[in-house]
Order: C-alpha cells, then structure tokens, then sequence
C-alpha cells in the first residue's frame, strides 16, 4: 500500500484473460496477476465510480467472449481483450464516486472487473442495491441477471397458462432453477433436465419440479420427452440448444412457444451441430424466440416487485455454488462447461 500525491494506492488482484479460446476453454487461459495497483480516488471531474468487489458472477455467456473477434462476427457481446481483466456481473461497494447518482457506501451490481477494485466509467447500466434484507451475493443470480433473465424468457417470451407443460433444460442452473419455480407458481406441470444424480434429486426435491431426468443416461433424447410428456411440450426454455433442442422440437405441441436462452452444448464446438426437426415449427405452429436480457432491464423493477416477496414467504428457494477468494475464479468459471457446479456459480472476492 503506498501513497502519492495524498490518494491512497493500493495492490490489486486481477485474473487477466491471456489468450484467445478453441474448443474448450482452461484455467491456464486465464492468470492471477497480484502486480496491479489502483488508487482509490475517481480521477478529478470524472463521471466513474470506484468500487470493491465483492462477489462475482460466472456465467456461460463469457465462453464466446473468449473468442477471437472476426469480421461479421455475430456475437453480442466484445471479446475480452488479452492481458487485461475478466469483465463480467458482479455484486460490488462504491468506494469514490464522481457521478451524482452513486455515494459512498452505495452497493451495487454491474459489469466490472475480476479483481479487487475496479474504476467503472461506463456507468449506464449500474442497479443500485436497495434491498439489503437478502444475501448480497443473490444480486450476482437470482435478484441479478439470471433472475431477470428467467423471469423475462419465461413470462414475457412464454406467455404461460396454467396447466401448460414446461419443459427446461440445464434446470439446475442459475437460470433454469428459477424457471422450473416460476413454472410451478404459475400452475403448470414441470420437467427439467440435468447432468447428474444430484442434480435431478435437486430438481425433483429442492426446486419442487415434479419430475426430472438425467440427459447423459438417455440414448434417444426423443424418446425421452416422449416418456415425460406423452401429451407433448406446450413451453421449452432452451439453454442448450444441440441434440435436445432437436429432440424436443419432436415432441412440442401445436402452438407451443420456445424460449432461447442459451446454447451451452455449442460454444466448446469448432463447427456447431446442425437442427435437423426444424419442419416441426410449420407443421406444429411453434413459435422461438431469442432474446437478449440487457433489451429489458427496464423491466427490472417489475421482477424485483414479483419476485421479492415469494423470497421472503419462501416460495423460490436458490442454491449457489461458491468458490472463495479470486484465485479459484478461473477453476470456477471452467467447471461451468463441465457441468461442475450444482447451482448458481458464484466467487467471493471479499465479504464488505
């Protein structure tokens, strides 16, 4: 810790990104750099605001960031730069601020940096923290952007009506646990999809799905969801895309809705797995939709006046995974595309 010219400085942990991705990503990609300093004063007539971080977000959308750039490149998010730190969500306390909506001691949840401080100076997109009543560490998920992103996919995309079939997968997810509860407070039958024993137990006796299956142990996916929904699927939120996606195109019914989320089982690939059962969307009258959750924060203070209360009364339940301190952030973010994490992927960086 050193002082110049009256600002304190200090050393900060950073992860950097090192190099750009193939096929699937390694901690060795990423490096824990302790030689970084900051100092903890906006810079004079500023509109930044300085933070510590205190908890951080893993999450799969960061695999195609890891991506070399390329003309007519798709993506919609930039790629991280190497030799400068992660960006991702995070749960953060406002240290210094220059910009007139933020103080001192605000807590907040935003994109910022893997690393103990960061200068955030694009400041549009910053949630300040109001509620403090619950973890800080569920603004990283459930009260964050994966909350958010399965209340807009499930009720604003889905359109769900009481008595519908909904199928999810990756449901023990950040996001998938949450529309499977949504599901269940709507009066619709639920079944979701997991890696593991564990996680269907999850599922099934946690989450309050009222059933679940274990994909790695199905040969004919089809004929799975047939097995689960002999009627056929009226909702599918997708975060996997793939050969599921494909099997459950097979299975939907006439004027079902399928909300893309997400393609984890695509991103480690080199060349993307075709769908093959796409006639099914003409024949059946399916409707899919993508969509981006950042196209409606505005929507935020609607989900925190819905969701919030089913907390308190214990109706949405959250389960988390978390790794402590920023040296075990890169192990954390790779177990994500290993299907390592049982829940909500979160790295503590410091407890306030």
């Amino acid at each position: 810790m050193a002082s110049g010219g009256g600002v304190e400085e200090v050393t900060n942990k950073q992860v950097l990104f090192k190099e750009y991705v193939s096929g699937l990503p390694k901690e060795s990609n990423m490096h824990v750099s302790t030689s970084g300093t900051i100092k903890l004063k906006v810079p004079e007539g500023s509109n930044a605001i300085l933070v510590k971080n205190l908890y951080l977000s893993c999450d799969p959308y960061m695999r195609p960031r890891m991506d070399q750039p390329t003309p007519g490149s798709q993506s919609y998010v930039d790629s991280f730069k190497p030799g400068s730190p992660i960006v991702g969500y995070g749960v953060a306390k406002v240290l210094d601020s220059g910009h007139p909506d933020f103080k001192k001691g605000d807590l907040i949840w935003a994109m910022t940096g893997w690393e103990e401080y960061s200068l955030i100076t694009k400041t549009q997109g910053l949630f300040k923290i109001h509620h403090t009543d619950v973890p800080l560490s569920y603004y990283t998920g459930l009260l964050g952007m994966a909350g958010t992103t399965a209340y807009i996919g499930f009720y604003e995309i889905c359109s769900p009506k009481k008595g519908e079939h909904v199928f999810i997968s990756a449901a023990s997810g950040a996001v998938g646990q949450l529309v499977g509860q949504f599901a269940k407070l709507s009066g619709c039958h639920v079944v979701g999809s997991a890696g593991s024993k564990e996680k269907v137990d999850l599922l099934k006796n946690k989450f309050g799905f009222d059933d679940a299956f274990n994909y790695k142990e199905e040969p004919d996916l089809a004929a799975a969801l047939k097995r689960y929904f002999p009627e056929g699927i009226d909702i599918y939120f997708d975060n996997v895309g793939g050969k599921m996606l494909d099997a459950v195109l097979l299975n939907m019914r006439a004027h079902g809705r399928i909300a893309e989320c997400g393609m984890i089982s695509q991103y480690n690939l080199e060349k993307p797995e075709g769908v093959h059962n796409l006639m099914s969307v003409v024949w059946k009258q399916i409707r899919i939709e993508g969509f981006l959750v950042f196209e409606y924060y505005h929507l935020y203070p609607k989900f925190l006046e819905f969701v919030l209360p089913h907390i308190k009364e214990g109706k949405i339940t959250y389960v988390e995974d978390i790794a402590e301190g920023l040296e075990s952030a890169p192990a954390a973010l790779i177990g994500l595309f290993t299907g390592r994490n049982v829940g909500k992927q979160v790295v503590v960086v410091a407890r306030e």
